[in-house]
């Protein structure tokens, strides 16, 4: 709760006046029975319209002063629960951008976005209630008991007995859909996930003619929702009847109790009136708390999510004093091991050892799931290593501030990713403050400006959300030039190349050696033409190096590179070999 509540922050003024406002508004409307009764006793039955007309004035000024702080109570409570609920979804955020990939992969995309929105959300109603219909209830409710025993103690004991009845099934109830809202919150991730796969993969799903699949799979997880939310309200519905019944009791005895005090002389007829009408207030503030009680319910186990992400602590952070300064891009890996979950002892990686000089041109070939993508991700410190260490510029990794060392090693991941903007847009996060004349040389280089040219807009050409109206070598090739324009010391290409033709990839590693001879570059790659100019080239098995030369010696000593490049050369096509046993890093 700690962390939840620090995100009140600038709305804690709104969050105090609200119940300020609340407070006023009761009491004015306590007022009001007590008022009506004095016009009917001292007024009408004593044929007395002085009284009427100066308790009417009152009663009148009464009604607008609670009318006036009910809108301003409303008002207040609006401002201080969307600020809470803005500041904490602004704070989720900010958290989730400080998580390393091993933290992120804990939690899955769908329950994050659940979190930042149904949890926050139901957080945001819960705080609205607490500070308004919250204070409100209970002082209606003190308010109305303390009036009943002014007027008629008797009577007000039918009152605390229906209250005790009412407290405990309202009890009753709380535990028990507390419980299933706690699971039906879970289910929501489950219903996000679906839409989220359908949507972000809708071409493969048509490619496939899945529509109907997909359908039954979402429908199954929209129908465990539905399951579990009918429970719940069933449970909460059972709370109105309840409600109903002992106000209805109410009423009768009061009835019966108060016509008879009325024959008997004990009892004025507005005091029998003021009665009912505090009796009802009462109940309905009953009602009202109970409303909290199941909203408080539900947003209990919205809090418990919420503060499962803002108790996350990373597993990547810089040391007290982080280096900013990188002399060159040379890259050792001393005996490193590496696993994804640490301590699991599932090794990915197995006592690397490499060194590399900086402006060298590495290639890193292997079959699918011996480690390459893992290899790289621990030169710009996407994880950590878990035994030895990485070395760039001859400092550990984790001696740099991060945010400078992914600066001076540039990667173009496996997944392209662009963003919806101009094309300019998209290579500017690559350096925000590029000029036009850069993002063009850097797309030259890249080969993209082949392409862009092409385009009526050219730089200017709208990219929409994830790059879909790109194609898959043009996407490469962006993504390629927007690495470029960091001017990285390190420069990693994951596979980035493998939708461009041949002719295409010769080209941008010419243009690689002319335009970035002082960088370090490292290219992971299936097709051997991809990686026989490098200068020296390394073969990955099993988490393993199985070879680290240069193209002509690993062709004559190296068996798993000569196989691949036999396959190749004679089969005119990419070979991915396959190791046995192997599995995927």
């Amino acid at each position: 709760m700690k962390e939840i509540l620090a995100q009140i922050k600038q709305y804690k003024k709104d969050s105090i006046l609200t119940p300020v406002f609340t407070a006023l508004e009761v009491f004015m409307e306590m007022l009001l029975p007590f008022i009506m009764a004095k016009i009917i006793d001292d007024g009408i039955e004593k044929g007395n319209m002085t009284n009427v007309y100066i308790f009417g004035g009152v009663m009148v000024a009464a009604a607008m002063v609670s009318l006036l702080s009910g809108f301003l109570a409303g008002k207040y409570a609006a401002s201080a629960s969307s600020g809470f609920a803005c500041n904490l979804r602004e704070a989720i955020y900010r958290k989730v951008q400080t998580y390393s990939f091993s933290n992120i992969d804990k939690f899955s995309t769908a329950g994050l976005v659940t979190r930042m929105t149904t949890d926050v959300t139901n957080v945001q109603n819960a705080y609205q209630m607490i500070i308004r219909i919250a204070v409100r209830a209970p002082l209606m409710l003190i308010c109305s008991m303390a009036m009943c025993f002014a007027v008629s103690g008797s009577m007000s004991t039918i009152f605390l007995a229906a209250i005790v009845l009412l407290g405990i099934v309202l009890g009753i109830i709380v535990k028990k859909t507390m419980k299933v809202f706690t699971e039906a919150f879970k289910k929501y991730d489950d219903l996000n996930a679906s839409i989220q796969e359908n949507v972000s993969a809708i071409r493969v799903v048509k490619a496939y003619v899945r529509e109907d699949f997909e359908q039954k799979k979402f429908k199954k997880a929209s129908g465990n929702l539905y399951k579990m939310f009918v429970k719940a309200e069933s449970l909460i519905a059972l709370n109105n009847p309840v409600m109903m019944f002992v106000i209805y009791s109410c009423i009768m005895l009061i009835s019966w109790l108060g016509a008879k005090n009325v024959v008997a002389g004990t009892m004025t007829t507005g005091e029998l009136s003021s009665v009912f009408t505090y009796v009802i207030s009462a109940m309905m503030s009953l009602m009202m708390l109970s409303m909290i009680f199941v909203m408080i319910s539900m947003s209990t186990a919205s809090i418990r999510r919420i503060s499962e992400i803002l108790k996350e602590t990373p597993d990547l952070h810089n040391g007290e004093n982080p280096a900013k300064d990188m002399k060159d891009g040379s890259v050792d890996f001393n005996n490193v091991s590496f696993s994804y979950k640490h301590g699991s002892g599932k090794m990915v990686l197995n006592n690397i050892d490499l060194h590399i000089k900086s402006g060298e041109t590495i290639g890193i070939i292997g079959s699918t799931g011996c480690g390459k993508t893992s290899l790289v991700n621990l030169i710009s410190r996407l994880y950590d290593v878990d035994d030895g260490s990485v070395c760039v510029g001859g400092k550990d990794v984790r001696d740099y501030d991060m945010e400078y060392l992914r600066d001076q090693v540039s990667v173009v991941l496996q997944k392209n990713v662009l963003f919806s903007g101009t094309i300019l847009d998209n290579l500017r996060w690559g350096n925000e403050n590029a000029t036009d004349a850069e993002c063009i040389e850097a797309c030259e280089a890249a080969c993209a400006d082949e392409f862009i040219e092409r385009f009526p807009d050219k730089y200017e050409t709208y990219i929409e959300q994830g790059g879909t109206n790109v194609s898959g070598g043009q996407k490469q090739r962006l993504c390629i030039a927007r690495a470029l324009l960091k001017k990285p010391k390190v420069l990693i290409l994951d596979d980035s190349t493998s939708a461009v033709d041949t002719a295409t990839d010769a080209k941008i590693r010419a243009a690689f050696a002319k335009s970035i001879p002082g960088t370090t570059k490292f290219i992971i790659a299936q097709r051997i033409s991809s990686v026989q100019d490098a200068d020296r080239i390394i073969v990955l098995d099993g988490g393993r190096v199985n070879g680290f030369d240069t193209h002509e010696k690993l062709v004559e000593t190296n068996e798993i590179y000569r196989e691949i490049y036999e396959s190749q050369v004679k089969g005119g096509g990419d070979f991915d070999v396959q190791s046995s046993g192997k599995e995927e890093a």
